[in-house]
């Protein structure tokens, strides 16, 4: 059984995670910040890997420095299935098979939902006729 301080934690981190909007993509790193917890990527990783299906968590948004699939190396078949999520969101990849994060990475305390689209161009007024 976790210790209480270890469920407030994982907690914190699991808010953050499911911050992350659909098409978009966050660094263990940034989900540490975002918890509160800078310096803690690691910890990210492994509140992911204990984190129950019940979490509902959107885990493949996740990813490493660079835009990495950390999980390639350890589980390549659950990095198959990150890949899949996140170009199902539209999410494109790199030949390299990264993730372009000036593209993709979320920016944090950008509106998420409808209103995260660029605004449309405003045309300058009209003159006036004098």
């Amino acid at each position: 059984m976790d210790k209480p301080a270890a469920k407030d934690t994982y907690a914190r981190i699991r808010a953050a995670v499911r911050r992350v909007p659909r098409g978009r993509v966050a660094t263990y790193g940034q989900i540490a910040v975002v918890a509160g917890m800078p310096g803690a990527a690691r910890l990210v990783g492994y509140a992911l890997y204990r984190s129950l299906p019940h979490h509902g968590l959107p885990w493949h948004r996740v990813l490493g420095a660079g835009g990495r699939l950390t999980l390639a190396k350890l589980d390549p078949a659950t990095a198959m299935t990150q890949r899949i999520r996140l170009e199902a969101e539209g999410v494109p990849f790199a030949a390299a098979g990264r993730v372009d994060l000036a593209r993709c990475q979320w920016k944090v305390g950008a509106p998420i939902g409808p209103r995260a689209r660029k605004p449309a161009a405003r045309k300058p007024p009209a003159k006036r006729a004098r």
